[in-house]
């Protein structure tokens, strides 16, 4: 495994966002400036894409890959028996699930938004070939979103997750935008299928980046009432 690509900001109890798409952090600067008024937010950048390689080979991903690295941003960033938050949005929402499934003992609480692990539905395998489908025929087949396309959207969304032995650190979210669509019904699914919460964020599937300060405010929300209380976000 390559050396882990992050970035840090703000402070607090230490928040780690793990971005969809292919990892690139592109877009989350306002959500990620909200949250560092209550937490430490590292950003993890699982290829890189961020920190100077994009443009260079990338093989199919595993999200097994992703959680690891995440992992191991968090050992890096914990000081020893102090435990993270995890935001995970879309693919990154998916390593979040593997990250909780691996090492529930360095999380406090994760939050998955729209995981789209789509072979839970009855009909997984046309949802996910529809889904895919559609992503190649209507994305910009540059920058990341290839490499999303390429080496990410196939393996993962063929990611079933298991039920967590940590239902209690686990909320799965989906975009009140995103109602009567595929991964909003695929969110409550996940959250049936793990044991965990489901609640919804503002907005659709990119929720924080339509909506950067309420979908910070939702994510803050969500974790905070779980722990000890911190200062509250400024208006």
């Amino acid at each position: 495994m390559t050396e882990p690509h992050y970035d840090v900001t703000g402070s607090g109890p230490v928040l780690l966002v793990v971005p969809g798409g292919a990892g690139h952090p592109m877009g989350l600067g306002p959500v990620t400036g909200r949250l560092a008024e209550r937490f430490t937010v590292v950003t993890y950048d699982p290829l890189g894409l961020a920190h100077g390689r994009l443009g260079q080979p990338v093989a199919d991903q595993r999200v097994a890959d992703w959680s690891e690295g995440a992992y191991a941003v968090l050992e890096e960033v914990l000081a020893a028996g102090e435990s993270a938050y995890v935001l995970g949005t879309s693919s990154g929402g998916i390593a979040a699930l593997d990250l909780l499934a691996r090492h529930p003992e360095r999380l406090r609480h994760v939050v998955a938004h729209e995981p789209p692990c789509v072979t839970l539905l009855p009909d997984g395998a046309e949802q996910r070939a529809r889904l895919i489908q559609g992503m190649r025929e209507h994305a910009s087949p540059e920058g990341p979103m290839a490499v999303f396309l390429a080496h990410v959207l196939g393996p993962f969304t063929s990611y079933v997750p298991a039920f967590t032995t940590s239902p209690d650190r686990l909320t799965v979210a989906a975009g009140t935008g995103s109602r009567g669509e595929v991964l909003h019904g695929t969110a409550e699914l996940v959250a049936e299928r793990t044991g965990a919460a489901f609640t919804e964020f503002p907005g659709g599937h990119l929720g924080a980046l339509e909506h950067p300060v309420a979908f910070a405010d939702r994510v803050a929300e969500t974790m905070v009432p779980l722990d000890a209380p911190a200062a509250p976000l400024t208006a």
